[in-house]
């Protein structure tokens, strides 16, 4: 197929479906405890907006949640059917990490879930709350299990390994491996940054459509917040993460810098721009700043940053993908602090709202954050090749050996059923959005809340019906 090998094809489906399951886990995180927030502020304040959000988001985020659980389904499976001389050769720690997040994540979240959302006129406020920062927790519980258990194939620490498999002799050590708290930081932040930016998007598409008020222009405040504070904390994660990355995996590093060999004692200059070629062993039409590479990396401006050349040829990275992967991440990430930058200027003006030229950014930054995700994602793991577990196992030796016609067939369904039933799924959710929050203007209506017996809530409705015209729903009337 196309010149590829059965491994090829292995690595390109497991790559096409955590592409699509770690999206709807990076907004679930981030909604979960928007939803935690505005269910706090609505108890506050009384304000009815923040409820009118809460039920707007809320059922987003159950079409969401659904199908994040479906995706992750699958990678389970692959662990076993495509992969299956990894699960025996480390399953002894990958295996119990998994296993710790459903039992404490997943557990937690199922248990709460229908609590927050169909409970909203059946239990008391206070219960309901409750549920709603469970479900939050859980997501981050969960976020943290799996990137432990991703952490430690990056740099594994704890183990023995006897008669060829890994044997667990320290879980402090395995699951607080070296890389886990920046790869924890980075990830549930990104989670945020991206979220945020999804809400503003929703809002200021409101907004250009002419649809003004209070919460329309609640969600693209408070995603603005969110964004001008965290994405600048992002920067700063991600610099301590490329640090820890130097220090226990320095062939990624140089192969992200596109550097392939150090002059003398001469300083790292960093490549903006150029096209790494894996076979002239150069970085072509390279776009330098000298000095730069070691003042970022070894916040000196002595010190030189490890080449690619240093490490033999089948241990580097595919340094023409991370090269350029790595740069889209930052890149975005520069375009998200300016516009949260451009927010703060025209709050203080008061022309946020009106702005058109920011609202078609803000728009257009919807999807900034889930892309600068996977481009991270394909960094660090087309990084951590040819390793599955990093000087451990080679990612050749941990697949299970399918045949190149077998590994063509389920590629294609894979690709053929994602696209079809995650099409539906990503098409209704961004229906639910295009309607917006219901607000109770010019309405007289009851603004009772949980613990009082109303229609009940439909998180997953996306069509009127004559209860909601007459405000008689959850989502205008409670």
């Amino acid at each position: 197929m196309f010149g590829l090998e059965a491994l090829d094809l292995a690595r390109i489906q497991f790559a096409f479906t955590i592409s699509f399951h770690i999206l709807f886990p990076a907004i679930t995180i981030g909604l979960a405890s928007y939803l935690a927030v505005l269910e706090g502020l609505w108890l506050k304040t009384r304000d009815d907006t923040y409820r009118d959000l809460y039920h707007f988001w809320s059922k987003i985020f159950a079409v969401n949640f659904g199908m994040g659980v479906v995706s992750g389904l699958v990678m389970a499976y692959q662990f076993g059917t495509n992969w299956s001389r990894f699960s025996d050769f480390a399953g002894s720690v990958t295996g119990p990490l998994l296993t710790y997040e459903v039992l404490t994540a997943f557990f937690l979240e199922a248990g709460f879930l229908g609590v927050m959302l169909f409970g909203w006129n059946r239990v008391g406020r206070k219960l309901h709350f409750f549920s709603t920062v469970m479900v939050a927790i859980g997501t981050l519980i969960s976020t943290f299990w799996i990137l432990s258990s991703n952490s430690w194939m990056q740099t594994p620490q704890g183990f023995e390994i006897v008669d060829g498999r890994v044997i667990p002799v320290d879980w402090f050590a395995i699951v607080f491996n070296p890389s886990f708290p920046y790869r924890l930081a980075h990830m549930a932040t990104a989670a945020f940054v991206a979220t945020a930016f999804f809400v503003g998007s929703s809002a200021a598409w409101h907004l250009l459509r002419g649809r003004d008020n209070p919460a329309i222009r609640r969600m693209l405040s408070m995603a603005m917040w969110m964004a001008l504070i965290v994405a600048p904390i992002q920067a700063v994660i991600g610099d301590f993460h490329g640090l820890n990355t130097l220090k226990h995996q320095p062939a990624k590093i140089a192969a992200i810098e596109g550097h392939w060999e150090n002059v003398g004692n001469e300083p790292t200059p960093l490549i903006l721009f150029g096209w790494p070629d894996m076979k002239e062993e150069k970085t072509k039409f390279a776009v330098e700043i000298p000095y730069l590479g070691s003042l970022i990396l070894t916040h000196s401006l002595d010190k030189q940053v490890p080449a690619l050349k240093e490490f033999p040829p089948e241990d580097r990275p595919n340094s023409t993908i991370v090269f350029w992967s790595f740069r889209i991440m930052v890149g975005l990430g520069m375009l998200m602090i300016l516009t949260g930058l451009w927010s703060l200027w025209l709050r203080k003006r008061d022309r946020i709202y009106e702005n058109r030229a920011f609202l078609y950014l803000a728009l257009w930054m919807g999807p900034s954050g889930l892309i600068a995700i996977l481009a991270g994602w394909f960094t660090t793991e087309i990084g951590r090749q040819p390793w599955v577990v990093y000087g451990l196992m080679r990612t050749a030796d941990a697949s299970s050996g399918h045949s190149l016609m077998q590994m063509s067939i389920t590629l294609a369904l894979f690709v053929v059923v994602y696209f079809s039933l995650f099409g539906v799924g990503i098409g209704y959710m961004l229906r639910l959005v295009r309607k917006g929050p219901k607000t109770n203007e010019g309405a007289e209506v009851s603004h009772g809340g949980p613990g009082q017996k109303r229609t009940p809530a439909r998180p997953l409705s996306a069509a009127d019906d004559d209860a909601e015209d007459n405000g008689t729903s959850l989502n205008k009337g409670n």
